[in-house]
């Protein structure tokens, strides 16, 4: 059974850091793209960065030039480093493995349980 476990949320000021990290555990063979969403209530999910396994990237142009996505292909991790947040970058943090290949199964999407990002002004 496969699992994706998000950590590294909290409360952080303006202008603060924080970095998420998640966690695919299971018989994986490999997940071709790992990615962050994330939500807040009334509107609906959104893509905040990407990273495929060859490792090309893909940024939301909210977060560009502040946050990055990296990845452990054979660890099956990613992490996404945030700077300079903002209050509008408030919202629950998602972690995705698109494409995710386990043993006799076919590629399947995956979700985290998310984790609350708060950025107090």
């Amino acid at each position: 059974q496969v699992q994706l476990v998000e950590s590294g949320g909290g409360l952080v000021q303006a202008g603060g850091s924080l970095r998420l990290s998640c966690a695919a555990s299971g018989s994986i063979v490999s997940v071709n793209v790992m990615g962050w969403y994330r939500q807040v209530p009334g509107k609906q999910r959104e893509l905040v960065a990407s990273i495929t396994s060859g490792g090309s990237t893909n940024y939301a142009d909210s977060v560009k030039g502040r946050f990055t996505i990296s990845r452990d292909n054979g660890k099956n991790m990613v992490w996404l480093q945030m700077n300079s947040l903002k209050p509008e970058d408030t919202a629950v943090y998602y972690c995705n493995a698109d494409r995710l290949r386990v043993l006799g199964r076919p590629p399947t999407n995956y979700w985290g349980q998310g984790t609350q990002v708060t950025v107090s002004s």
